[in-house]
């Protein structure tokens, strides 16, 4: 990536390649059952030929949901390598083009620090990819803790995405699509327990970010503040400092940013910690491309705008 050549940045970019299909073909995991929704048709030239018409340069691959994880540690591991692998071979026929983070078979924790070794020593990945939850264990366990020490000790950038709670109502509708309201409700309830557990002070050098514009935490963090502060003073909860685990924390756009969720999100995060996200191909082309044109010519955002697109983004990558 040539800085002075990018003018948008993508962080919200997946890649739904033919090894993630076989994979949950091979998992027995039901893509329908978990989300509600198919996987979309992607390749390579999908991705470069909407990059272009939408004014994105340069995007940051990482692994569709579902997660991998079905219960089979040892097969969520093969199919960790092979994903990564493909995504990697994407990568290096298009230089300049992606980069990706590489995709680990949470919860087995050290199936995860040796394929975080691999995809980035090997592979080149810039960073990782954790979903919400894995196997129902949630991000900010203590189980999680050994392959965080070795995030930080990498000073790794990490990218988040919400998958589906493992027990969730069906009788309404909130609980037949995931993208209603399953998804940013587990970021919500995955970032809250990072916070709750210290992780961002604890492990002070890993760029977690966090999607859609920070899914319902604009709206949390001041009633987890007050809330947390109560548990505290009953002695069932450790004392945390809320807003400085939020603020260690880094944004993407992808979803709906305006008219509201962005500037919600700014009123509690700081410019420089917000990043672009598109979601395609989940999000359609024509459907990305038309908000993001609204987007640019919205003079609200003139003077942010660059910074998310390009600026936040060089030093979330270390350009």
């Amino acid at each position: 990536m040539k800085k002075n050549d990018i003018r948008c940045v993508d962080f919200h970019a997946h890649p739904v390649t033919q090894a993630f299909r076989s994979a949950m073909d091979e998992l027995g995991i039901d893509v329908i059952e978990e989300d509600g929704f198919p996987l979309p048709a992607w390749s390579a030239q999908d991705q470069l030929n909407f990059m272009e018409q939408a004014g994105i340069d340069f995007a940051v691959l990482s692994s569709p949901v579902p997660h991998i994880y079905n219960g089979d540690g040892g097969n969520a591991r093969i199919a960790a390598r092979v994903i990564n692998e493909e995504v990697s071979g994407i990568v290096d026929t298009h230089p300049g083009k992606f980069a990706f983070v590489g995709l680990v078979p949470l919860p087995d924790v050290q199936g995860a620090i040796e394929e975080t070794a691999y995809a980035l020593d090997t592979l080149g990945a810039v960073g990782v990819k954790v979903a919400t939850n894995m196997g129902g264990v949630y991000l900010g366990d203590p189980l999680f803790d050994p392959f965080l020490e070795e995030l930080n000790r990498r000073k790794a950038l990490v990218i988040i995405h919400p998958c589906r709670a493992r027990l969730r109502p069906e009788n309404v509708i909130t609980g037949k699509v995931a993208a209603i309201y399953d998804y940013p409700a587990d970021t919500t309830r995955a970032v809250l327990n990072m916070i709750a557990n210290r992780v961002m002070t604890r492990y002070p050098d890993v760029r977690f970010v966090v999607p859609h514009c920070g899914s319902f935490l604009p709206y949390m963090l001041q009633r987890f503040t007050g809330v947390s502060g109560i548990l505290a003073s009953l002695g069932m909860m450790e004392t945390v400092d809320v807003r400085a685990e939020f603020e260690k924390l880094y944004f993407d756009i992808a979803g709906d940013p305006e008219p509201t969720h962005l500037n919600m999100l700014r009123a509690v995060a700081a410019d420089d910690r917000i990043v672009y996200g598109s979601d395609f191909p989940h999000s359609p082309a024509k459907v990305v491309i038309s908000k993001k044109k609204h987007f640019d010519e919205n003079t609200e955002y003139d003077g942010v705008r660059e910074r998310i697109y390009a600026e936040n983004a060089f030093k979330l990558l270390g350009k």
